[in-house]
């Protein structure tokens, strides 16, 4: 399962996010390191085409797509060189997927800060910088390895020693690994570093109530962008209020306020596209499910997503658009009016599709 870490400095609104996503119940605090170790909660992927899949078929189950979250501690100065939880943090950063940079950008007295001042692009900087840094390091001691390893042996490995030496000057230009020009084997290559800057950034940006439904500051969206990421705005403290309601009162507290939908909702489908995912599904009288496949992805990839079974004696899929089917009424009547394809083993699994799977082990 694809994880995202929710990382920034201390007091953020990490926790207090994280919570709202996942009703977990982390502790939240008004201290650094409230969370040391990382708490990790399942969050559904909000899909109205899977509501009306359920609506048509109106089986007994109906399973989302989901995204996992991974709350990590809080990032300080100095982190890459072992401050505050230094090589501990930056570790449970190397596992997750993706990250999920929280930046504060409201003013509350009662919340320290612990920069002194709110300044969200700084915080954007800081982080970036200690992942950075911790890059260069895990890319300088692959570098002088392998370039002993060389020498030692009398063999050659210049392509490799190339690459290292360019994502070095890369970090230390003040760059991302993530904004580097990399073939597909270059960054097969890289991927056995566990680089902190390659992994797909979002910047959550923890606004006050009244700016829950406003746009991203330009300014933070430009200085995601620089990092090859995206900015997405939510407010945690309304979140956190919301994910205490039931349905129906939550329902009216969004009317009441003038939200369209959780900003949590947009928080969800921005890691899910930030992870280059897609949406599949699988439909029928006991069961309507969204699946998850990596964009590119072939209907072999997306058989063994469901079971290995599926993949082993893979026959062939059969597939129809998920608009195609709703708007036809039935699978039947979709086949009827040729809306139904028959596809081999090599075909690329497009956003959307719903797919019936033959198979025989």
């Amino acid at each position: 399962m694809l994880s995202v870490g929710i990382v920034g400095l201390p007091n953020a609104g990490k926790s207090t996010l994280f919570n709202a996503l996942t009703s977990a119940g982390a502790q939240v605090g008004n201290y650094p390191f409230t969370t040391i170790d990382p708490n990790t909660g399942v969050v559904p992927v909000p899909d109205e085409r899977l509501q009306r899949l359920a609506d048509l078929f109106r089986p007994p189950r109906v399973i989302p797509a989901t995204v996992t979250f991974t709350d990590i501690a809080g990032l300080v100065r100095g982190a890459s060189r072992g401050e505050g939880l230094g090589n501990r943090f930056l570790g449970h950063i190397r596992e997750v997927d993706a990250v999920a940079l929280v930046v504060r950008d409201f003013d509350d007295s009662d919340v320290s800060h612990v920069e002194g001042a709110v300044d969200p692009v700084r915080d954007i900087d800081v982080v970036e910088l200690e992942l950075q840094l911790a890059d260069l390091e895990s890319v300088g001691r692959r570098l002088e390895r392998t370039e002993r390893s060389a020498r030692l042996q009398k063999e050659k490995e210049e392509e490799r020693i190339e690459l290292l030496r360019r994502v070095a000057a890369h970090l230390d230009g003040g760059n991302p690994v993530r904004t580097m020009q990399l073939s597909d084997e270059e960054r097969a290559a890289l991927r056995e570093l566990f680089l902190l800057t390659a992994k797909p950034l979002l910047v959550v940006v923890n606004v006050d109530e009244q700016r829950a439904e406003a746009p991203v500051d330009r300014r933070l969206g430009d200085r995601a962008a620089a990092s090859g990421g995206e900015a997405v705005a939510v407010s945690a403290r309304i979140e956190s209020e919301l994910a205490e309601l039931d349905e129906d009162d939550r329902a009216a507290f969004l009317h009441d306020i003038g939200l369209a939908e959780p900003g949590l909702h947009r928080v969800a489908r921005a890691a899910h596209g930030l992870l280059r995912l897609l949406t599949f599904f699988t439909a029928g009288e006991k069961e309507v499910r969204a699946w998850t496949l990596r964009t590119g992805g072939t209907a072999i990839d997306a058989a063994g997503v469901i079971h290995t079974d599926f993949a082993r004696g893979f026959i062939r899929a059969e597939v129809v658009a998920v608009d195609d089917l709703l708007a036809a009424g039935s699978t039947l009547a979709a086949r009827e009016q040729g809306k139904q394809r028959l596809e081999g083993r090599d075909y690329m699994v497009r956003d959307g599709d719903v797919v019936h799977f033959r198979f025989n082990v």
